[in-house]
């Protein structure tokens, strides 16, 4: 499982015009799945995002998660993040979850961290969706799951 975790001001989603999930301070989630991912890489992952401390303290270091700052987390599905560009000028996204088992594991992230202690927007699993954030740093870091392993 990849995230791309962006800090932001404000950020929402949107869907044929309709705003379907919308955030203040706190951290849009850009959410690929893999065939390799399991339940248990969606719970972990979560988990490791909502404890990030990438927040400024009173000093201005980054020392607080979403959850110190009375943040929230849009999470959006985003197959392209498993995206191979390294032959030709297609991408191929062989390395994608199909969408049956990567819905499940979206959904298993999403509630999660519905469990947790901070709000959360989402957008619509395979819709075609328009993201607008205003990133807060800014602040961009990319978490692998087979990294954390």
């Amino acid at each position: 499982m990849r995230a791309v975790v962006q800090r932001v001001h404000r950020a929402s989603v949107r869907v044929d015009r309709e705003v379907v999930g919308t955030i203040d301070r706190g951290l849009c989630v850009l959410l690929g799945v893999t065939t390799a991912d399991t339940a248990e890489d969606a719970r972990a992952l979560c988990h490791k995002i909502t404890a990030l401390r990438i927040f400024d303290d009173d000093t201005g270091r980054m020392n607080r998660s979403v959850v110190d700052v009375d943040g929230a987390l849009l999470i959006v599905s985003q197959f392209t993040l498993y995206a191979d560009c390294r032959s030709g000028h297609r991408p191929s996204f062989g390395a994608a979850a199909p969408a049956e088992q990567a819905c499940v594991l979206y959904e298993c992230f999403v509630e999660t961290a519905s469990d947790g202690p901070v709000p959360v927007a989402t957008g619509r699993f395979r819709a075609r969706m328009s993201v607008e954030l205003v990133n807060d740093g800014p602040v961009t870091l990319i978490l692998d799951t087979a990294a954390l392993r």
